[in-house]
């Protein structure tokens, strides 16, 4: 046996407490055992474990080995995992976390394209408006919009999207158009109660950032609600572009104070806890989010006529 094989077999005998033991495990005598344990001492020069008829019990030069010697061995294991799982398909159980309006609208349309394209694969979608713990909730992959918080998470930027200001023709009808950010303080404007900073609208103006704190009738804890809400005319509307792109392509909806909108967008993220190898479910599902989104978001070339016809 060569020096890996002597260093594994001295840990399985330190991990079961004797020679018996670890032959049991590795499918050989324990004199066997004894013999590459006694080898690798005599190569190393030192006494790594004290014997008795009974138990082992590990020397000081044996300790500073075996502790060693474990981690090497678990990098090995994942070395050689990571390779096998290079060619591996991916299966099992993938579990995404995503915030209830962006899986809703931006993810969950287009999720049948990832399914059918790997059968051996059960997709576990959870949406949630309030943060989760990836690592001790066993989500695999979690999409998340703006400024990150865990920085034990390994980020992948997906896309930006921008905010719209919009309200249904009935409701601007009934209200009129306003004109300026100032003017919204006329307005029903429709807020959510799970993060604040969404209620301050942001816009440009000749002086730097100007935000309004807006205010109105209904306040919802799902932003998806905030949507239905405004296409019925409740009130208008501050939501990010894959929110509601296809009702301001379709006339549902009206954009208003276009030229007062910021130009930096809100980043879209995948986040996965960090491990020494990607699993093949992780890796598939990145990799048709980036396809998905990174390329050619479907909002894009309707926000895009939007914004010419502005």
């Amino acid at each position: 046996m060569d020096r890996d094989s002597e260093m594994a077999v001295f840990v399985r005998a330190v991990e079961g407490g004797g020679f018996s033991a670890a032959a049991r495990d590795l499918g050989i005598t324990p004199s066997a055992v004894s013999k590459l344990v006694g080898r690798l001492e005599d190569r190393l020069g030192a006494r790594l474990l004290n014997r008795t008829t009974r138990s082992i019990s590990l020397t000081e030069e044996g300790r500073t080995y075996y502790e060693r010697a474990v981690t090497i061995l678990e990098e090995i294991e994942a070395a050689e995992l990571a390779v096998r799982e290079l060619h591996a398909e991916p299966r099992g159980v993938l579990k995404v976390n995503s915030s209830t309006a962006f899986g809703r609208y931006a993810v969950i349309p287009y999720l049948h394209e990832f399914i059918e394209a790997y059968p051996e694969l059960q997709v576990q979608f959870i949406t949630s408006d309030s943060m989760v713990d990836l690592v001790g909730e066993g989500v695999d992959v979690g999409l998340r919009i703006g400024t990150l918080t865990d920085s034990s998470l390994i980020a992948r930027r997906l896309t930006a999207v921008k905010r719209v200001v919009a309200g249904a023709p009935a409701y601007l009808e009934r209200h009129g158009i306003p004109k300026t950010p100032d003017d919204l303080v006329h307005h029903n404007c429709l807020r959510v109660n799970f993060e604040t900073s969404i209620n301050r609208w942001e816009f440009k103006s000749a002086d730097g950032p100007r935000i309004i704190d807006v205010n109105g009738s209904l306040m919802v804890n799902d932003a998806s609600l905030l949507y239905d809400a405004a296409i019925a005319g409740v009130g208008l509307i501050r939501a990010a572009q894959f929110l509601t792109w296809e009702a301001l392509r379709d006339g549902r909806l009206v954009p208003v104070l276009q030229e007062y909108e910021t130009e930096e967008g809100r980043s879209v993220f995948a986040v996965y806890p960090p491990g020494r190898h990607q699993a093949p479910k992780v890796r598939a599902f990145i990799d048709w989010l980036v396809e998905r989104f990174v390329k050619n978001p479907p909002w894009a070339e309707s926000l895009a006529a939007l914004e010419g016809k502005s």
